[in-house]
């Protein structure tokens, strides 16, 4: 198979013809690793690479699904036994854990390869991949500017053609910023689809669940049929998809669909016409097809559902600070972490359990309220981001700005001046992103569309909602879509030239 092939293959397509003898699983990785080579000084997607070790399981032949495919990890929750797993930390940059995820596990059954760990800021806090231990990642279309974050090398791998899927993770949109900045295919599960696991139960409360990233709605289909699971220890569980979601993809709907839309950012942040455009033709092309349209934005103050969101990531991190002290036997310093991290756990030691939990039956309120919205109308469409990929460095904080954060933090009276610096310190770049972190703290489906490319070629995604549970609806409307001239995926991107 030459570059160009494997390149223009998806998982799919890739696992089909090592079934049929056409190509074989150390063909594959060696390609990967060759492609990881041409583009790689471009783009520094990768933190760790696995040449020997993924050779090696190639030779083993090629079970599951996805038997021989190579794949890349997210370089957090991601575990592979013996392999660096940093989350983007200095603290952690030789960590290495004693066993794989069960979501890594459940991949390799799949037959998947990992040939590789992928960049993410530090502990996954941000919506770009410029963390201090590695350095940034660059987007595909212009690396100029960043594929996003949290799972920016996953982006970046994928949007490259290092791989034709690679696992992500979202806290907050980190699947879906990604895939609306790098013209990728983005879902993010309904909560407790994919657990991790072990001792990883509650991932942000239920806000955060591992997931993938990939070119084609197929791959995405065929990955949830493998990675969907009931887990006895897992804190949250939801109910096994009794079909196949790959079988789902080409049924019609019943009837026509009633679906709500919005234009506004639940923040009151600007919104670019780009973004604008990319939700409109869509739904007018929805329309076309039947389908019933209304203009409705849900009854949820967004500001204050982000600052409870904000609240829960300072406890988060006050006790992941906690606990690193335990186990590394040292009090750690304002070096040792970014500033983002630093000052949501020092911002978290001030939380209360009263405050904490307020925060999380706030959740519950929104789910209710999207719960209600979904008795009238199937889909939820918004921007899957505000505007296209920002620059690299435009969202990094200088030295100077972190010397005013920590001042401002030493001056801030209570846990309310320290949870207002945070959110001030946030909205530059949540004003890129205000859409996703919605369907996070209801744990509704959501996914990003490849729908729009930018004057500036830069890609924009267009963000659906679903209720709990029906993954398969949105997987019927986005193979819908795909085939359809909405759909611009790679077109544009220059590594696809």
């Amino acid at each position: 198979m030459d570059m160009k092939t494997y390149v223009s293959l998806d998982a799919t397509a890739l696992a089909e013809l090592v079934r049929k003898g056409e190509a074989s699983p150390r063909e594959l990785v060696e390609l990967s690793f060759r492609r990881l080579d041409e583009v790689e000084p471009k783009l520094h997607a990768f933190t760790a690479e696995r040449h020997e070790s993924a050779l090696r399981e190639a030779e083993h032949g090629a079970n599951g699904v996805f038997g021989g495919v190579p794949i890349a990890l997210k370089n957090i929750s991601q575990a592979l036994a013996g392999e660096r797993l940093s989350a983007g930390s200095k603290v952690l940059a030789d960590f290495r854990p004693e066993r794989d995820s069960h979501f890594v596990t459940r991949l390799k059954a799949a037959g998947l390869i990992p040939v590789g760990h992928t960049n993410t800021p530090e502990f996954g806090l941000k919506n770009i991949s410029e963390p201090e231990l590695f350095g940034p990642t660059h987007n595909p279309w212009n690396t100029d500017h960043s594929p996003g974050g949290s799972s920016g090398g996953a982006a970046a791998a994928v949007a490259s053609g290092i791989v034709p899927v690679a696992g992500a993770s979202d806290g907050g949109g980190s699947i879906r910023i990604p895939a609306s900045f790098t013209g990728l295919f983005g879902l993010k599960p309904t909560r407790g689809r994919t657990p991790v696991g072990p001792g990883a139960g509650r991932q942000w409360q239920g806000a955060s669940i591992d997931f993938a990233l990939s070119r084609t709605v197929r791959d995405s289909a065929g990955l949830l049929d493998a990675l969907q699971i009931v887990q006895p220890e897992a804190a949250f569980q939801t109910p096994l998809f009794p079909g196949k979601y790959t079988e789902q993809l080409d049924r019609d709907f019943d009837k026509p669909l009633n679906i709500a839309f919005s234009l506004e950012s639940p923040v009151g942040t600007l919104v670019s016409e780009e973004a604008k455009t990319a939700v409109l033709k869509t739904v007018r092309w929805l329309e076309g097809q039947g389908h019933r349209i209304e203009e409705k934005t849900p009854d949820i103050d967004g500001v204050q559902l982000m600052r409870e969101y904000y609240l829960m990531n300072s406890g988060e991190m006050a006790l992941l600070k906690k606990n690193l002290e335990q186990s590394l036997g040292r009090r750690l310093t304002e070096d040792d972490m970014e500033i983002e991290s630093w000052l949501l756990a020092s911002a978290g030691r001030r939380v209360s359990a009263a405050d904490y939990s307020a925060s999380l039956a706030a959740w519950d309120a929104a789910a209710a309220k999207m719960a209600a919205l979904h008795e009238h109308f199937d889909f939820y469409i918004t921007p899957a981001t505000a505007h296209a990929a920002p620059e690299i460095g435009e969202l990094s904080h200088s030295p100077e700005s972190r010397t005013r954060l920590l001042q401002a933090l030493d001056m801030a009276r209570d846990a309310t001046d320290q949870q207002e610096l945070i959110y001030a310190m946030f909205l530059p770049s949540l004003s890129y992103t205000p859409f996703t972190q919605l369907a996070n703290l209801t744990g509704q489906p959501a996914m990003s569309l490849p729908l729009h490319v930018t004057q500036a070629n830069l890609p924009l995604g267009v963000q659906v909602m679903a209720q709990k549970g029906e993954e398969h609806r949105l997987l019927q409307l986005a193979r819908q879509i795909e085939q359809s001239d909405l759909w611009i995926g790679q077109q544009g991107n220059p590594f696809f030239q």
